[in-house]
């Protein structure tokens, strides 16, 4: 009998110079093929049992929420929600203050998450440097930020430092929010810049590189493939956080939804409507980091 080509090569001389496993070749041919074709039957059956198990999940979900809304008595008028995000006059295309709104967020995102890289990075550097001076800044600028409330920050900068340096509202929040997101990235710059392994540095002050081209061409170029889907995942903690300079009153998406509650009374839909708008661009934005991760770990 010719040996089935799916089992392992590794034993095949084995088996077949043995009288004993010679003999019993049917029935490991028999039992070697039921793996192979009931292994994918239990594929689909277990994929299958997760997907039941998710549309009866989604299903209680909806129907406590249905239940919840009866008794609630509210009237849902999700239909008034579009005009909010654009609407049509005289045959052209008009933004609504939703979209006006995500555009502010998305500005104050753009600056503040550029100020915030930067901030963390010095920081970092400060972290690493010889010089006692440089480290203790560092330290007490990421103690003080790390362990203080963002809000609080916000208020500080606005209230307190805005009159005295005649800053206005945009320049208070992109700072606030700046100054606390490059904090945390500030240790995702150092864990990075740590990782890259000591002969590295070694071979570069071998060649005569400085410190200063020994970071830019070396150790920064590999530390950026460790940094870079951690620093994404920043970026959404920075969109969340943006949601607070509304009390500052900057008209970005969630002061927007905020005057619409106030001339509509759509309460409801309108604050849902945010939620979904934020976990759409976060949603986004983590699929980025896990294809990233993988392409990372696909170069290894």
């Amino acid at each position: 009998m010719e040996f089935p080509s799916i089992c392992c090569r590794g034993i095949k001389p084995y088996i077949e110079e043995t009288p004993t496993f010679r003999e019993n070749m049917p029935i490991l041919y028999s039992k070697v093929l039921k793996n192979v074709f009931t292994r994918p039957r239990r594929a689909v059956l277990v994929n299958l049992f997760d997907i039941i198990k998710f549309v009866l999940l989604v299903g209680a979900i909806i129907w406590f929420l249905a239940r919840g809304t009866d008794r609630l008595g509210y009237n849902w008028q999700w239909y008034r929600v579009l005009q909010y995000f654009f609407y049509f006059k005289e045959d052209r295309f008009v933004a609504g203050p939703l979209i006006m709104g995500l555009m502010v967020t998305f500005k104050i995102t753009g600056v503040s998450l550029l100020l915030s890289f930067s901030f963390g990075l010095i920081a970092a550097l400060f972290r690493l440097s010889n010089s006692f001076m440089a480290r203790a800044l560092a330290r007490g600028y990421i103690e003080l930020i790390r362990n203080t409330p963002l809000l609080v920050q916000l208020f500080f900068i606005y209230f307190v430092l805005g009159p005295v340096l005649d800053i206005d509202r945009f320049t208070a929040a992109v700072l606030a929010l700046s100054l606390f997101e490059g904090a945390y990235a500030s240790e995702i710059f150092r864990a990075g810049i740590v990782s890259i392994s000591k002969g590295q540095w070694e071979a570069a002050f071998s060649l005569g590189l400085g410190k200063y081209l020994t970071y830019r061409h070396i150790i920064l170029p590999q530390a950026i493939r460790w940094i870079l889907p951690p620093l994404t995942g920043q970026a959404i903690s920075l969109i969340k956080d943006s949601a607070l300079v509304s009390t500052i009153a900057i008209y970005d998406l969630t002061m927007r939804g905020q005057a619409i509650i106030a001339e509509t009374f759509l309460t409801f839909e309108i604050w849902f409507t945010i939620a979904a708008v934020y976990l759409l661009i976060t949603t986004f934005l983590s699929l980025m980091v896990n294809f990233m991760g993988n392409r990372l770990k696909l170069n290894q």
